[in-house]
């Protein structure tokens, strides 16, 4: 039974991480669709995080389905009923952002040591905290949501490894490798625009 419950996570892992690569190839491109598969990734990941005891990503995965869900709307529509632009955060949202890192990683870590059974509660919490700013970011098409995931993703890494969820810590590696990627390769769109309008101003 204890094999076949372990042969079930493995198999939900697989499946989670497929979804999960195609969403994040999607968002490199800066194809809207990548919420559609992110979001079915987030619902298998809430039941293997809940089976391996890792709280703050449950809660995390519940915020990534709220803003996937955000994010789908904002890109689509945005505040003026057009499609939002890749940009640049601004000084203020740059605090913010900062602002949602401590603030998540602060309530997670209380919350982790006081009231679960969580043997790793400061690394979770800090996966988590950057995590919320990034996918803040992203959802309003912001360049600094990459540098944000990649910080998460970097302590994720040993974290899941740590875990024995070794499919998700290979699929975090490759998204790390992709958010890197994905910071240039929106990065060389922005420029592209900007040479568009200064070409046609």
């Amino acid at each position: 039974m204890i094999e076949d419950f372990f042969t079930q996570l493995t198999w939900l892992q697989a499946l989670g991480t497929t979804f999960g690569v195609v969403q994040v190839l999607l968002a490199r491109k800066n194809n809207i669709h990548n919420y559609l598969f992110g979001i079915v990734s987030i619902l298998i990941s809430l039941f293997v995080m809940y089976q391996s005891k890792l709280y703050a990503d449950i809660i995390l995965n519940l915020y990534y389905l709220v803003m996937s869900i955000y994010g789908w709307f904002y890109w689509r529509y945005g505040k003026k009923e057009e499609e939002t632009p890749i940009s640049y955060s601004s000084k203020s949202e740059h605090l913010k952002a900062l602002g949602i890192v401590l603030t998540c990683f602060a309530i997670m870590s209380y919350w982790l040591r006081i009231h679960t059974d969580s043997d790793v509660p400061f690394w979770d919490a800090a996966v988590s905290g950057f995590a919320w700013a990034g996918m803040w970011l992203m959802a309003k098409r912001k360049m600094e949501n990459w540098i944000f995931l990649n910080i998460s993703n970097s302590i994720a890494i040993p974290l899941l490894i740590y875990k024995e969820l070794y499919i998700y810590a290979g699929l975090t590696v490759f998204l790390f490798i992709v958010g890197t990627s994905g910071y240039f390769k929106w990065r060389k769109i922005v420029k592209n625009e900007r040479r568009q309008q200064a070409a046609s101003a």
